[in-house]
């Protein structure tokens, strides 16, 4: 029977699999554990930059998530009340610390299947990995200079990939602003690095 329940979980949305947690169902619990570990563990590695800070995120991230399990509503998308939990607490603990940390543009060394962040121009060849390789330099360094809004608006749209939708929720910014930062905060990566290309379009 336990089998049975883990098969019917697995074959659910994100959502409906919430729903059941919500009903008492416990195994629901570590299935939406499995499906947002590593995404959210990525998540927060751009952010901490720190292996020990961005597992405690992690962790803290699910037990917040299970103990608030009842004040998730459909009306949003699981994954953004997810990532709404996991970048407050983050602003949190750096808050607490009194520092800002810089994002790491690079895979994160303990995850093999975390890709590293490329970016290209567009007077380059598509296979011309040194000049990419240096891009990459120059945009880790051009993010450093970014203000708080304009930095978190482009890692959540430019590589989380997240819908100006999402950003807003989890940002709790209004469309317009979100829009606002992400054309003023690319225009500034122009500047400081010449083209820049979103992710989205490579």
């Amino acid at each position: 029977m336990e089998s049975s329940t883990k098969v019917n979980l697995h074959s659910l949305s994100d959502e409906d699999v919430m729903e059941q947690l919500q009903a008492g169902v416990i195994p629901a619990f570590d299935i939406i554990v499995q499906r947002y570990k590593d995404r959210l563990h990525n998540f927060l590695y751009r952010y901490t930059h720190n292996h020990q800070d961005c597992e405690d995120l992690v962790q803290e991230t699910f037990l917040r998530v299970y103990r608030s399990r009842q004040s998730y509503v459909r009306i949003a998308k699981l994954s953004t009340w997810m990532y709404t939990i996991a970048l407050n607490l983050a602003k949190s603990m750096y808050k607490k610390k009194q520092r800002m940390t810089t994002i790491s543009m690079h895979a994160d060394p303990s995850d093999p299947d975390d890709r590293e962040f490329e970016i290209e121009d567009s007077v380059i060849l598509q296979d011309d990995q040194l000049h990419q390789k240096m891009s990459v330099k120059e945009l880790e360094k051009a993010l450093m200079t970014l203000n708080d809004d304009f930095r978190e608006v482009i890692v959540l749209r430019d590589i989380q990939q997240l819908t100006y939708e999402e950003i807003a929720e989890i940002t709790d910014t209004a469309m317009g602003t979100v829009k606002s930062r992400i054309n003023r905060a690319r225009q500034q990566l122009q500047a400081l690095i010449g083209e820049y290309v979103n992710p989205e379009t490579i």
